[in-house]
């Protein structure tokens, strides 16, 4: 772990280090929380404890331009419900959220400062072609065309091709699960839906439960392999956690609920690094019983591509390894996907795609 990495990871797990950060110390934190998504958290935690006076003006101001663009996001995100809302007004629902939308939408614990790109919206799959037959109506078109990227989606994945709106530009991504059709894990869709809780003001919209929103959170990071937004999604899941530990029976309810959903083994690891990076308070014991936990062998040895993978947003500060690490994980990822029969002809259409692409390219330069 470099020195630079250090002071970042110590600013989030306790924002009253900031007020020893000199200005060398000020321009690598900033410039790392920028590369991390996380520029706009840091400024959420210098509200919330009330640290403004000891936050040089120059660097609030750059916390404060990355709170107003995520405030802006968060917005756009609330009147792009308000349309989806009447869009998929005939459809049974529920309309499940998730991730930074839900975060948006409900006002949950990584709210303040939260960056997102794109809104997550999960339906059953029974009704997952009306709902795709009512946004096209509606403007929403699929941004993969090809006939393979088509059948990947739709026979492979947990969701449908992103769409985008031809006029708004903004991005949807349509699940019917958390994990694709032909992963390793296998979990139930219909129990995050049977348990998800509507929003107040629109109750066409759910979110998921208290451990639900922690068990989505780590699946998608160490599922997923999207280490670009490592960091912030650890942060996102400190804050679930801590939050959600106020309450006595959480931790029980959450491994309970981790074996019932299969999802025991990405929870072990977010509750590990979250642990090891922000101190979060996780019981000793939750780790011990936490289902799936993988042999201690395997998980020292996850640890070594696991913790500079988080490092990798910012090239300067990484971690030695950390785009080795990165790499691993992502091949770690695809294993995870899919099975091999499927992976290997998967990526070799990719890369005969992505070669096409090169030559289109390069003949579009030479006309």
């Amino acid at each position: 772990m470099t020195p630079a990495w250090r002071r970042l990871l110590q600013a989030l797990a306790e924002p009253g280090s900031m007020a020893r950060l000199d200005a060398r110390g000020w321009d690598l934190v900033l410039r790392q929380a920028a590369s991390a998504g996380v520029l706009g958290r840091l400024g959420g935690l210098v509200e919330r404890e009330q640290l403004r006076d000891t936050v040089p003006p120059r660097v609030w101001r750059h916390m404060q331009a990355a709170l107003t663009i995520a405030d802006q996001q968060q917005r756009a995100v609330r009147w792009e419900l308000h349309k989806l809302g009447a869009a998929l007004a005939e459809l049974p629902g529920p309309l499940l959220l998730l991730k930074g939308a839900a975060y948006a939408a409900a006002e949950l614990p990584p709210w303040r400062g939260r960056l997102f790109s794109d809104i997550d919206l999960l339906v059953a799959k029974s009704q997952l072609d009306a709902a795709e037959a009512a946004l096209m109506l509606d403007g929403w078109i699929s941004s993969h065309h090809s006939s393979y990227d088509q059948r990947y989606y739709r026979e492979w994945m947990h969701e449908l091709p992103p769409m985008t709106h031809v006029r708004r530009k903004t991005v949807l991504d349509l699940h019917h699960n958390i994990l694709p059709e032909t992963a390793r894990l296998r979990t139930r869709p219909e129990l995050l839906l049977t348990a998800a809780r509507p929003l107040p003001d629109d109750p066409r919209f759910h979110v998921p439960c208290e451990v639900d929103l922690v068990l989505h959170s780590a699946t998608h990071l160490f599922h997923e392999g999207e280490w670009e937004h490592g960091l912030r999604d650890l942060v996102d899941l400190d804050a679930l956690l801590r939050a959600a530990s106020a309450d006595p029976g959480f931790w029980e309810r959450l491994l309970q609920r981790a074996a019932a959903l299969n999802l025991g083994r990405p929870l072990f690891y977010g509750l590990r690094y979250c642990q090891r990076l922000f101190a979060t308070p996780v019981p000793a014991t939750v780790l011990r019983d936490c289902p799936g936990r993988p042999a201690a062998l395997g998980a020292v040895l996850m640890d070594r591509l696991f913790l500079p993978a988080l490092s990798t947003a910012h090239k300067p500060s990484r971690a030695a390894g950390a785009g080795l690490a990165a790499w691993a994980l992502y091949v770690r990822s695809h294993y995870l996907r899919m099975p091999l029969r499927l992976l290997l002809p998967h990526l070799l259409s990719k890369a005969w795609q992505r070669r096409q692409a090169e030559r289109e390219a390069a003949r579009t330069q030479q006309a």
